[in-house]
């Protein structure tokens, strides 16, 4: 696996596409965007989207999709609303059997699927692998410590896809997992946006605390009616991962709870941002998806209801803490 393709040239996919190219490996860098390309080939930079670091000269970056998919290993690092129009513009460039490693948290909001289910209809041949955990991509990008979670269902290819991207500063443990890899990474943006509204309301550490145990009580029921395992849900790809996003303004879901909890308009936020906060689009994908499998997820609802339904964001704090006691295993 020494040609490796990132698709995606947001934070993300340019921060991994330093990490795999740290390892001597030659790196293919897609970005939609001719201007990004520009300034990762001839400046080795991306202000636009991972300010203030110094590009490796193995990255090349394109517009091609037909050069990106001549590779041995793609990186899918997309949005995850926009994974299935992209990887269905790249399937015809990619020969069958070639890795492809899902990067995008979330799940489609227009068919309530896991990112694995819109790969298996766009590139059924690849072979498919997740890649997900806590990570900022900005520390990534600068080689800090970071552990993250590799499903494969191959063992002998996750290894190989693990000595290609893997660096001693970038560790993926492997998992078998597929299903319980995305799940968690998806609901947890969920989560966030709550907490970060705890934080904007000041409503305390006290409350943040709560939200985000109860809020992995969400993610295992979801998982468990899945068919995740739970010892994925509680490692890296789910407990990491909400621990690390719901304790910081650096995650962009957090961030737009804050500001929501601040009185701020969704609109002006969205406005204001390049980044996507995966969780605006998951909230409402999960709660409908829960609603399916008759799940209770009081937290994921309540945020589908600010975001998506105009609900207000005191009555809906109020709603919360006016649901009867029950027992916690619940």
């Amino acid at each position: 696996m020494q040609r490796i393709t990132v698709i995606g040239g947001g934070a993300w996919g340019t921060a991994l596409a330093q990490t795999i190219a740290g390892g001597a490996r030659d790196v293919t860098l897609w970005a939609r965007n001719p201007d990004v390309v520009a300034a990762v080939n001839d400046r080795r930079e991306n202000p636009d989207y991972l300010g203030g670091v110094t590009l490796d000269t193995r990255i090349r970056a394109t517009t091609d999709l037909a050069a990106a998919g001549a590779a041995d290993l793609i990186l899918l690092v997309t949005p995850a609303q926009r994974l299935r129009e992209v990887s269905a513009d790249l399937a015809p460039h990619v020969a069958a059997g070639t890795p492809v490693v899902i990067c995008a948290k979330g799940i489609e909001q227009a068919s309530d699927a896991l990112m694995s289910e819109v790969l298996a209809e766009t590139m059924p041949e690849a072979s498919v692998a997740v890649l997900s955990g806590p990570t900022f991509a900005i520390e990534v990008a600068q080689g800090l410590p970071t552990a993250v979670t590799l499903a494969c269902a191959n063992e002998k290819l996750g290894d190989a896809i693990v000595a290609a991207i893997g660096r001693p500063t970038f560790r993926p443990y492997l998992t078998s997992d597929i299903v319980g890899a995305q799940i968690g990474g998806a609901i947890k943006n969920v989560i966030a946006i709550a907490c970060g509204i705890v934080e904007g309301r000041q409503l305390g550490d006290n409350a943040r605390a709560a939200l985000m145990t109860r809020g992995l009580a969400e993610i295992m029921r979801f998982g468990r009616a899945r068919g995740a395992r739970p010892e994925t849900l509680m490692g890296l790809s789910g407990l990491g991962d909400l621990a690390l996003t719901c304790n910081s303004d650096t995650s962009r879901n957090m961030s737009l709870g804050i500001a929501l909890g601040e009185g701020q308009r969704l609109d002006a936020f969205i406005a204001g941002r390049r980044s996507v906060a995966e969780g605006l689009h998951t909230a409402s994908a999960v709660t409908a998806a829960a609603r399916k499998l008759n799940i209770e997820m009081p937290i994921c609802t309540a945020v589908d209801g600010v975001l998506n339904h105009w609900a207000d964001i005191g009555a809906t704090i109020e709603g919360l803490l006016s649901r009867p006691f029950k027992s916690e295993a619940v």
